[in-house]
């Protein structure tokens, strides 16, 4: 390769592309940006070949060195671009995660859900809990139980009517903030 060999760069690149392109892509955390790096590496050893001492470490060793320098940068550069943005730029960052007034409200809903089904006999409650929670089919929970398909069916109505009624409030009108703090 230090001699321009075009076929030794092939093969070096076949031989080791996989750990390299895994090393940028661990560190820099992007596809995209790991695949620049890879790039940038290839090109970097095609220029410095004839500057590789075999004495300093393998040629494997050599090639995760410069990645890892080329990624770290990368990561720096990106911390330091992210840093310097202005401050009405958090304006229009938006959180994938729910703010406290939903997490309220989904604590609040599970109460009552919970509530509704505590109203449940023992027999109701549990079809309900493997059918919608567990994930089992109505064929399932009838042979899990030993019980009737028909049984297993009429149940889970029977206790899909009651907790609509028991649940029925909980849609129709919200909760006050006094209600919530209750």
């Amino acid at each position: 390769m230090a001699s321009g060999d075009h076929s030794a760069m092939t093969e070096l690149y076949d031989q080791t592309s996989a750990l390299v392109f895994g090393l940028a892509l661990r560190i820099a955390g992007e596809h995209s940006a790991a695949e620049d790096i890879v790039v940038d590496v290839y090109a970097q050893a095609w220029k410095q070949a004839a500057e590789y001492d075999p004495a300093r470490g393998s040629v494997v060793t050599w090639l995760l060195t410069m990645t890892r320098s080329r990624a770290i940068d990368l990561r720096r550069a990106r911390r330091r671009d992210q840093a310097t943005e202005p401050l009405e730029a958090a304006n229009e960052v938006r959180c994938e995660r729910p703010g406290p007034e939903a997490i309220s409200d989904a604590a609040e809903r599970h109460r009552f859900v919970q509530g509704a089904l505590a109203t449940l006999s023992a027999e109701l409650r549990q079809v309900v809990e493997l059918s919608y929670f567990a994930g089992y089919s109505h064929s399932e929970i009838a042979r899990r139980l030993g019980q009737p398909l028909g049984t297993v069916k009429t149940r889970i109505r029977s206790a899909m009517m009651q907790l609509r009624a028991e649940l029925a409030g909980l849609e129709a009108a919200p909760l006050t903030a006094k209600e919530k703090r209750l």
